[in-house]
C-alpha cells in the first residue's frame, strides 16, 4: 500500500494548522479615565499604596484573623465555588484532548446457528472478532483550539468566581463579627443609661415619699426608664443574629455559634490611613472585573468555533479488525483500512452562518458587561471611600455631642440640686443623653461596616488566601 499521500496530507495539515479562522482575543485597554486614582480618596484617610492581601489582619484582632481563617477554610459557598472550578478545570482538559487521537478497541465472542443456503440444514458455530480503531482530526481551521481557548478562558473566570466567593466569606465574616461587638456595645450603652435612670427614677420616688416631689415627675422618670429598657431586646435580637450569621459563615450550624465571640464589646476598626491604590489596580485585582474578561474571551474564541464549521472538516482515521471461528486464529485473516475522511455542510451552511451570527452577539454583549462591570467596580469603590470619610465625619460630631450632653446632664443635675432648675430640665438633659449615647454606638457600627465596604470593593484579600487554599 502506498502511504505517500496520507502522509504528504498529514504533514499539509500540521502546517495548515497554524491558522486558526475567527478573530484573534485582545484583552480591552481600559480608558485612562478609569485607571488614574480616586476621587473620593482625596478628602479622607486613604494612601496611594498597594491593597494588603488579607486586609482584616490590619484590625489587629486575633479572634477576627481566627473566624475569618475558619470561614475560607469551612464556608459551604466557597465549596461550591471550588468544586465549580474543578469541573469547568475538567472540561478543559476534555477540550485538550481533541489535539490527540481518538482510539476505540473493539472485541466479540458469539455462538451462532445459521442455515445453509445450500442445503437448508441448520448448523452452529462460534464466531471471535477484534478490531482496532483510531481517528485524527486535522485541525484545519482551528475549531479545536477555539474550543480550548474558549475552555481555557471558562476555567479562568470560575477561578475569578472562586476568588469573588472568598472576597465576600471574608468580608461577610468581619461585618457579623463587626456587627456583634456594635451590638453588645449598644447594649452595653443602654444598659449604663438605664443604670443611671434607674437612679433617677428612684430619687424622683423617695423625694415624692418625702414631699418634696410630684407625681408627674415619677411618672416622666419612669417613662424615660421604660423607653430605654425598651430598646434592649431588639439589641440583643441583633447580636443573636449576628452570631448566628458567624456560625453558617463558618460553616457550622446556629447551635455551635462561636462563643469565643459572644462577648466582643469593642468594634473592630483600622485607625490608621487605609491603602486604596488606584483604578488600574482595582480593575486588574477584582474578581468580577477578572471574570467578565474571561467571559469575552470565551465568547470572542467561540466565534472562531463556529467559523471553522463553514469550511470542510478532515479526519484522518484507520481500523483493521480480523474474524474468526476459533479464538486461536484470530490474527490469521484481518482487513484494514486506513485514509482521510472529509465533511463539509456546504453549501447548505445557512445554519452554520446563524451560529456564526449567534456567537457575534455573544461577544458583543460579552464585550458590554465588561465595560459595564468595569464602570460599576469604580463607582462601588468610590461610593465605598466617601460614604466612609462621611461616617467618620459623623463620627466625630456625634463625639463632640456626646460630650456636650453630658456636660450639660452633669449641670442640670448641679442646678436641680441647688434649686435653680426644674426636675424636667435634668430629665430633658439625660434623655439627650441617652440618644447621644445610642447614635454614637449605632455611629461606632456604620463606621465598622462601611471600613469593611471600602475593603470589599477594593477586591482585596484573595491572593494569600487562594495560595493558601491550594
Amino acid at each position: 500500500m502506498n502511504l505517500s499521500p496520507i502522509l504528504a496530507l498529514t504533514a499539509g495539515a500540521a502546517l495548515l494548522s497554524a491558522c486558526a479562522v475567527g478573530p484573534s482575543y485582545e484583552t480591552p485597554t481600559p480608558p485612562p479615565t478609569e485607571t488614574g486614582g480616586f476621587v473620593s480618596a482625596q478628602a479622607g484617610p486613604f494612601t496611594a499604596g498597594r491593597v494588603p492581601d488579607q486586609w482584616w489582619r490590619l484590625y489587629d484582632d486575633p479572634l477576627l484573623d481566627d473566624l475569618v481563617g475558619q470561614a475560607l477554610a469551612a464556608n459551604r459557598d466557597v465549596a461550591v465555588a471550588a468544586a465549580n472550578l474543578r469541573q469547568v478545570r475538567a472540561a478543559l482538559g476534555e477540550a485538550r484532548s481533541g489535539l490527540l487521537p481518538s482510539t476505540t478497541v473493539t472485541g466479540s465472542a458469539q455462538r451462532v446457528r445459521q442455515q445453509d443456503q445450500q442445503t437448508g440444514v441448520f448448523e452452529e458455530a462460534d464466531a471471535f472478532q477484534a478490531g482496532f480503531e483510531a481517528a485524527y482530526e486535522v485541525d484545519f481551521f482551528g475549531r479545536v483550539r477555539r474550543s480550548i481557548e474558549a475552555a481555557r478562558a471558562d476555567a479562568g473566570a470560575a477561578e475569578a468566581l472562586l476568588d469573588s466567593a472568598r472576597i465576600t466569606v471574608a468580608a461577610e465574616t468581619a461585618r457579623a463579627y463587626a456587627d456583634l461587638c456594635a451590638a453588645n456595645l449598644q447594649i452595653d450603652t443602654a444598659q449604663r443609661t438605664l443604670s443611671l435612670q434607674q437612679d433617677t427614677f428612684d430619687l424622683t420616688r423617695q423625694q415624692l415619699d418625702l414631699g418634696r416631689g410630684t407625681g408627674l415627675d415619677v411618672a416622666r422618670a419612669q417613662t424615660q426608664l421604660e423607653s430605654t429598657r425598651s430598646t434592649i431586646p431588639p439589641l440583643e435580637a441583633q447580636r443573636d443574629s449576628a452570631l448566628f450569621r458567624l456560625a453558617v459563615l463558618t460553616g457550622r450550624p446556629p447551635a455551635e455559634a462561636p462563643i469565643a465571640a459572644a462577648g466582643c464589646k469593642i468594634v473592630p476598626e483600622v485607625e490608621t490611613a487605609i491603602p486604596v491604590g488606584d483604578g488600574a489596580a482595582l480593575l486588574a485585582r477584582r474578581p468580577d472585573v477578572r471574570a467578565a474578561e474571561r467571559r469575552l474571551a470565551a465568547a470572542t474564541a467561540r466565534i472562531g468555533v463556529a467559523t471553522a464549521a463553514l469550511y470542510p472538516n478532515v479526519t484522518l482515521g484507520g481500523a483493521i479488525s480480523t474474524l474468526s471461528a476459533d479464538s486461536g486464529d484470530l490474527g490469521d485473516d484481518y482487513q484494514f483500512n486506513v485514509g482521510p475522511l472529509i465533511s463539509w455542510s456546504f453549501p447548505n451552511i445557512l445554519a452554520a452562518r446563524a451560529r456564526v451570527a449567534q456567537a457575534g452577539a455573544a461577544a458583543e454583549s460579552a464585550l458590554a458587561t465588561f465595560e459595564q462591570t468595569n464602570l460599576t467596580a469604580l463607582q462601588e469603590t468610590e461610593t465605598a471611600l466617601t460614604q466612609y470619610a462621611k461616617a467618620l465625619e459623623q463620627r466625630a460630631a456625634l463625639q463632640r455631642a456626646r460630650d456636650e450632653g453630658a456636660r450639660a446632664a452633669r449641670l442640670s443635675r448641679m442646678r436641680f440640686d441647688a434649686g435653680v432648675d426644674s426636675f424636667l430640665t435634668v430629665l430633658d438633659a439625660e434623655r439627650t443623653l441617652a440618644s447621644l449615647e445610642a447614635q454614637l454606638a449605632q455611629s461606632q457600627a456604620a463606621v465598622a461596616n462601611a471600613q469593611i465596604a471600602v475593603f470589599r470593593a477594593l477586591g482585596g484579600g484573595w491572593q494569600t488566601a487562594a495560595a493558601q487554599a491550594d
